[in-house]
């Protein structure tokens, strides 16, 4: 009896295994070709010489040393990614912090408010630049504004080297402000509010409260904030792209936007390869040194 139940219950384990193994087929033939199977390319690419049409031509690692030698855009880019990240990601997570702290405090239309500061960020990007742009050309919304009210020309913004970064990275910020404020929201309401009444009753207020109580048990999510923020900012490309083409010159162009160039405006898809996976490991890199010095600032309840 025990044997026939056995051989019962493994027959039926190994039929509803069958049965899971089609349902999520069709999700791991998606996997497998639109992922593993390009990734899996990429790295054979970064290898060869491999126009977009022609003969492919094994180089070994000379794609990577053409990078790094011989390549007149490679380090501009490079410099202009880590640029606009040491921008982006303190301006961003320090203002949706203390947005979500205004909006944490038992404030008439904060819903609304919050739905109002997360439209940009399920707004299609490619219409907020484009927006952006309009507003930022010389016959803009802004400097007519500062024509008529203040009889102040506006330089060029999106032409001048010294204002495109910026604008780049005020367009970037104001589009995922309200991403980081939600997850911070989410935070901040779940503070243990007998955390908060013994640090009351202790004298704490104000600036004290917030540095030494708030920021402390928020902290997880101010990590994953700042995470989630630097992978996206290292990868940052249609903000360049469609709102200064990454120029002038080259002063705003990406390292993403140089891959892209390599890949689909100069046909080198052995040197835009090397250059996706240089960009990967950088990333790969700047996540794990986070995750090394985490244990020293972020504080996890147990």
């Amino acid at each position: 009896m025990n044997t026939k139940q056995t051989t019962r219950r493994g027959a039926l384990a190994r039929s509803e295994s069958r049965q899971a193994l089609g349902f999520v087929s069709p999700a791991l033939a998606g996997l497998a070709l639109f992922t593993v199977v390009p990734v899996g390319l990429s790295i054979i690419m970064g290898f060869f010489d491999w126009p977009t049409f022609g003969e492919k031509t094994f180089v070994g690692i000379q794609n990577y040393v053409t990078l790094f030698t011989k390549s007149p855009d490679f380090w501009p880019a490079l410099r202009n990614t880590f640029v606009f990240t040491l921008l982006y990601v303190p301006v961003s997570v320090v203002l949706s912090y203390l947005l979500a702290l205004s909006l944490s405090s038992r404030i008439r239309g904060r819903g609304a408010l919050r739905v109002l500061f997360f439209i940009p960020v399920v707004t299609p990007m490619v219409a907020n630049v484009l927006v952006w742009k309009m507003l930022l050309q010389p016959q803009g919304l802004f400097n007519g504004l500062s024509q008529s009210w203040f009889g102040i020309q506006l330089p060029n913004f999106l032409a001048d080297p010294q204002w495109a970064m910026i604008m780049v990275v005020a367009m970037s910020v104001w589009q995922g402000l309200g991403y980081n404020m939600l997850i911070f929201s989410a935070a901040l309401e779940q503070l243990p509010e007998t955390v908060i009444e013994a640090a009351r009753i202790d004298g704490a207020k104000g600036l004290t409260m917030l540095w030494k109580v708030t920021v402390p048990l928020t902290s997880p999510s101010i990590f994953f904030a700042t995470i989630m923020t630097m992978i996206s900012s290292m990868q940052v490309f249609v903000q360049p792209q469609l709102l200064t083409g990454g120029g002038p010159g080259t002063a705003t162009q990406p390292i993403v936007q140089f891959i892209y160039n390599q890949g689909f405006k100069f046909q080198e898809l052995g040197l835009a390869a090397a250059a996706a996976w240089i960009l990967f490991a950088i990333i790969i890199g700047l996540t794990a040194v986070q995750f090394g010095v985490q244990k020293k600032w972020v504080h996890y309840e147990h």
